[in-house]
């Protein structure tokens, strides 16, 4: 690195924290909206001159980011607790998991809220006419239980984690947070896009909204789509034992510093 370590360092920082904070407040726009309309040809036009970066504008949009940071910074720790075989380590990452677990909660808890709380976009699906609908989201949660099992359930391994990490020092934490994360998100976008919910609402022409039936390729791409889909399994399979097979064996202190080891 021609730039040096500490700027090499700096924009890993400035990535973690922009790059994962960008992609909450991005994910968010599909509930607050953006400003774009869409033509009969079907290309969308931006009706802001930011076009799209004016979602930074709405405090709204920040809790989602701010929450993913925070979680991020959980679920490392809880990797290092998991692969790192170093009681001091151990014990700075779990120092680490309160200090973040906290503004987390909090972050999530006004985002889950301002989610619950808020209207969306509902269409009605014989007409295709876009409406505004009190409480859209919440009515989603209660219409679809399992989707509200999927939730609760994620929730709950989350917090269990965090427990079970912290209090009773279980070093296997990463396998209870990291798919209750997963869970969260699956269940986040079931919520954004099922039951007749416009899951890009747009903020300038509400009949512009994007829906499943709107938004989809032709028939053609999904067909492609689908057979493609089945190798999903497979590939998991692969990440999932690559993964295995690097970390099956605990990092120590001692192969880190050791001068003939395989230092990254």
């Amino acid at each position: 690195n021609f730039l040096g370590q500490k700027t090499f360092e700096l924009f890993l920082k400035i990535n973690g924290f922009a790059g994962t904070f960008l992609i909450g407040a991005a994910v968010s726009t599909l509930i607050s909206g953006a400003s774009f309309t869409v033509d009969a040809n079907h290309f969308m036009h931006w009706q802001n001159p930011l076009r799209g970066l004016e979602a930074l504008l709405d405090p709204f949009n920040w809790l989602l980011g701010l929450a993913l940071i925070f979680l991020v910074r959980i679920l490392a720790a809880l990797y290092f607790i998991n692969n790192i075989d170093e009681a001091h380590i151990r014990e700075r990452a779990r120092k680490s998991i309160v200090k973040n677990a906290v503004p987390f909660l909090l972050f999530f808890l006004a985002f889950v809220g301002w989610l619950l709380l808020r209207g969306g976009a509902a269409y009605d699906p014989q007409t295709m006419v876009v409406s505004m609908e009190p409480y859209k989201y919440l009515h989603n949660l209660l219409a679809m239980p399992a989707v509200l099992v999927m939730f609760a359930l994620a929730v709950l391994l989350v917090l269990a984690a965090l427990f079970g990490s912290v209090v009773r020092k279980d070093t296997r934490c990463i396998w209870t947070g990291g798919i209750g994360t997963v869970l969260v998100g699956t269940a986040l976008f079931l919520l954004l896009g099922l039951n007749h919910t416009a899951f890009y609402p747009s903020l300038a022409d509400l009949q512009s909204s994007l829906t499943i039936q709107n938004a989809s390729g032709s028939r053609y791409t999904l067909t492609v789509m689908s057979y493609v889909s089945l190798m999903v399994p497979f590939v998991l399979a692969y990440i999932a034992y690559a993964w295995y097979s690097m970390d099956r064996v605990k990092l120590t202190q001692n192969e880190i510093e050791a001068p003939d080891a395989h230092n990254y």
